[in-house]
């Protein structure tokens, strides 16, 4: 018992002071560097921690902890904001309606969903991963994110999950110019066969992107002629979301 108090007396303490050395942590609990290392290490072995992307000899939360976080979230800003705009958009198209939150450059993380009746649809378990570049919800916040953040994405050992993918730096530049254009991104089986969405950034005061929310369905279902008035309700509901979040 113990080691498991210790293991989330560290995770408390990186949520609190990240990024952090070990050595500060060491410091903080007056444990030897030797117990504060192993601690880290396994709790990174188990998603709950990970090195800084910028300094690696620095600690912060990891993945894990926004998958168990749905929960929270339900008492939070975010959730209360988005769930009513994401049951009336459900009403709207019948289709999966989900929300999910950057988990800083390295992936998207589904917070909330909202399921549609029909009996054959997608679904997205809460607390599911998928990465920035081959998903609508991952480029719509691309799209709203810094150059410099954009550029380090891009710079990446990019995946290929499907033939559609957008791998090719260039490629993937022109996609996020569109996107921006348009306030919504697009994804037809570029990442799970069969699965196509569309998403817009939910955003702060000053612009930065929160969250996206998702209009989600089998590729059986997708019509494109239908893309820009999907499209447009998606933009809306996340620019209620943000109005909301702001107060407006």
């Amino acid at each position: 018992m113990k080691s498991v108090t210790r293991s989330l007396q560290v995770l408390e303490a990186v949520a609190q002071h990240q990024p952090v050395t070990v050595g500060e942590l060491t410091k903080l609990f007056g444990l030897p560097k030797s117990t504060v290392q192993r601690t880290l290490v396994t709790l990174a072995e188990a998603g709950w921690l990970r090195a800084n992307r910028k300094d690696t000899t620095r600690w912060e939360i990891g993945a894990r902890v926004l998958a168990v976080r749905p929960a929270a979230l339900q008492g939070s800003s975010l959730f209360a904001a988005a769930r009513e705009p994401m049951i009336r958009l459900r009403d709207t198209v019948n289709e999966t309606i989900h929300l999910s939150v950057p988990d800083a450059l390295h992936s998207m993380v589904v917070v909330d969903r909202v399921d549609c009746d029909h009996p054959v649809r997608t679904f997205h378990t809460i607390g599911d991963t998928s990465p920035l570049h081959a998903t609508a919800v991952g480029r719509a916040i691309l799209a709203r994110l810094p150059k410099q953040d954009v550029e380090e994405v891009i710079a990446q050992d990019l995946e290929r999950f499907s033939d559609t993918t957008p791998t090719d730096p260039d490629e993937l530049r022109a996609e996020l110019d569109r996107i921006r254009t348009n306030g919504y991104a697009v994804n037809r089986n570029q990442y799970r066969p069969g699965v196509c969405a569309l998403a817009a950034p939910v955003l702060d005061e000053n612009g930065t992107p929160l969250a996206a929310v998702a209009i989600s369905m089998p590729d059986s279902r997708y019509d494109a002629t239908r893309e820009s008035e999907w499209g447009d309700l998606v933009a809306d509901a996340a620019r209620e979301i943000s109005g909301r979040l702001r107060g407006d």
